[in-house]
C-alpha cells in the first residue's frame, strides 16, 4: 500500500511489458524519494541491494533507508531520468539499465522560494536488476550513480556549513 497521496500503487494495471517493468523499478525508487513514499522506494530494491555514489557504498535495504531515504525524502526534491537503455538477459530474470539523471534538491519547505539555496546534480546511472520470483517485480540489486557535475550548495544535502559548490 502506498503511503503517499502523490504516488500510484507498486503493482500497476494493466500489467507492464518486460521493458516497462524493468524501468518501473527505477521510477519506483525515485518516486519513493520524491513523494516521499518509503514502501514504494523499498519495493524497488532487493534486501541485499548495493547503492554506489562515487566512492560511497551503501549496502542492504536497511542502510539504504537510513543513509539515502531518510535524509533525501525530507527535502523538497525531484529526480528526472531519461535516455533509459534496458538489456534483459536471456534467462529473463536479470537485467541491466543505464540512464541519464538530473536531481534538484532544496531544504524542506523552501523549494518554491525563488532565492532558496539548492543543489542541482547530473550524471549517469548504471543499474543491475533481478526479477523477484514471488511477486514478479523487478528490483534493483546494484545502483551505481556517477555524478558528473553539481551546482549549488552541498549543505542542502549534508546539513553542514554553507559552502557553495560548482563543478
Amino acid at each position: 500500500m502506498s503511503t503517499s497521496t502523490w504516488t500510484l500503487p507498486v503493482a500497476l494495471s494493466p500489467p507492464l511489458s518486460p521493458r516497462e517493468a524493468v524501468a518501473d523499478a527505477l521510477y519506483r525508487c525515485l518516486a519513493g524519494l520524491d513523494t516521499p513514499d518509503r514502501d514504494l522506494l523499498e519495493s524497488s530494491f532487493t534486501q541485499d541491494a548495493c547503492f554506489i555514489m562515487g566512492d560511497r557504498v551503501i549496502e542492504g535495504i536497511k542502510e539504504i533507508r537510513a543513509q539515502l531515504y531518510e535524509p533525501i525524502s525530507k527535502l523538497d526534491t525531484t529526480h528526472y531520468v531519461t535516455n533509459l537503455r534496458i538489456h534483459i538477459e536471456e534467462n529473463g530474470t536479470e537485467a541491466r539499465m543505464s540512464a541519464s539523471a538530473l536531481a534538484q534538491h532544496y531544504r524542506p519547505g523552501t523549494g518554491r522560494q525563488l532565492d532558496a539555496p539548492r543543489l542541482l546534480s547530473g550524471g549517469p546511472y548504471i543499474i543491475h536488476l533481478v526479477k523477484d520470483a514471488e511477486g514478479g517485480l523487478w528490483r534493483i540489486k546494484k545502483f551505481q550513480m556517477g555524478p558528473k557535475w553539481t551546482e549549488g550548495d552541498i549543505t542542502v544535502i549534508t546539513g553542514q556549513g554553507s559552502t557553495q559548490s560548482t563543478a
